[in-house]
């Protein structure tokens, strides 16, 4: 007697399966809990996590926040003033960003996304090359010994970079990691997935960084994915994943360190999310957040603001003062004066010198504009 076809629908029930599916589901989904040291407040809800940083640690990654939050500021002036080409705002990420990377080492290589030129800046690079880059100018994607590429704008591609930098650094044997970050937009790429896919398979000394800032460029998180997290996407590639407070210095820190010293114990890669939020537009393109965000969804998310939160935090430790804050905000307004001033004397960047940039042998084509181009410029 033949064995009687079941539809799909008819199927999973008879077998139980979408009450198991869901149940299942749920159970991954609640295992990712939104990791936090400090509460909106400044104030410590978990002490066992609290990181082992020194006063003076404390004081210096407070600073690299005020400052890279004055850079923003100052970098959106001069974008609208002509005097910077692509930007892509930075307000309100300063936890996610710079405290991540103040859990690294300076050989760590960074791979970072185009929002992202903050930890390269702290990882070494020259102020004024940043201006460059900017600008499209190729000396600004001149590294030098920076352990870092040039910011991505393929959006995910970095992930599959990072995978291969950390299975080098393996191959090297290297006491380092190669760190990358992209956005949520970025996981919906398939250089994401391929990339944590083959860093967990090799086991990969890589740490993969999703700020998720909830719209991308201005698709709402929950359009692009099913997910309850970012985080557990990780479980696909069989690697260990992380959601934390991006509004909260220290909970990125305390997890980074850890994603940095498992991977250098042979641990392989890690997944972290970082529930964040960007204050201003997605770049200084054309976007207009008030599109696609509310001004209470913003208002909720000023009363987050890191640096509000960190700022209390180190002055009840008796650690910060309104003075020590404005002698950081203009120290930075003077290295950004002079990093312009060095960006603008810069030799300009010339016609020849793109196209000679562009490839290692040049299409006929572009043989023929070069030579063109360089009797110009010889006249």
């Amino acid at each position: 007697m033949k064995a009687r076809k079941l539809k799909y629908k008819e199927y999973l029930h008879a077998e139980g399966r979408v009450t198991i599916v869901k149940h299942n589901l749920e159970e991954i989904e609640n295992k990712f809990e939104m990791f936090q040291v400090l509460n909106e407040n400044g104030k410590v809800v978990d002490k066992e996590y609290e990181p082992d940083l020194s006063d003076d640690e404390l004081q210096e990654l407070m600073k690299r926040m005020v400052y890279t939050r004055v850079l923003d500021q100052r970098s959106i002036a001069l974008n609208r003033q002509g005097r910077l080409g692509f930007y892509a705002p930075t307000a309100g990420q300063e936890a996610s960003q710079i405290a991540s990377h103040f859990a690294l080492d300076k050989e760590d290589y960074l791979l970072p996304g185009y929002r992202d030129v903050p930890q390269m800046l702290w990882h070494g690079l020259p102020l004024y090359k940043a201006f460059l880059f900017s600008r499209g100018h190729y000396h600004g994607n001149q590294m030098d010994d920076v352990q870092t590429l040039s910011p991505q704008i393929i959006i995910g591609a970095q992930y599959v970079q990072a995978a291969g930098v950390a299975l080098g650094m393996k191959l090297k044997q290297k006491e380092n990691v190669a760190v990358t970050y992209t956005g949520d937009g970025g996981t919906s790429q398939g250089d994401f997935y391929e990339g944590i896919n083959f860093a967990g398979a090799y086991e990969a000394p890589a740490i993969f960084f999703v700020q998720n800032n909830f719209f991308a460029i201005s698709v709402p998180v929950d359009k692009q994915t099913r997910a309850k997290t970012l985080a557990q996407k990780a479980i696909a590639a069989g690697i260990e994943g992380f959601q934390v407070d991006g509004m909260d210095p220290l909970a990125v820190y305390a997890v980074t360190k850890y994603a940095r010293e498992k991977a250098l114990e042979g641990g392989g890669p890690t997944l972290i999310e970082t529930i964040t939020y960007r204050y201003g537009p997605h770049t200084m393109a054309g976007d207009d957040p008030t599109r696609y965000r509310t001004q209470d969804l913003d208002d909720e998310w000023e009363k987050r603001d890191p640096i509000v939160r960190f700022r209390a935090y180190l002055e009840d430790k008796g650690l910060w003062s309104e003075e020590k804050e404005n002698e950081i905000i203009e120290q930075a307004k003077d290295d950004i004066k002079q990093a312009i001033k060095d960006a603008d004397a810069h030799p300009k960047q010339k016609v020849t010198e793109l196209i000679e940039h562009m490839y290692e042998e040049l299409p006929q084509n572009l043989q023929e504009q070069l030579a063109e181009y360089r009797e110009k410029e010889s006249k």
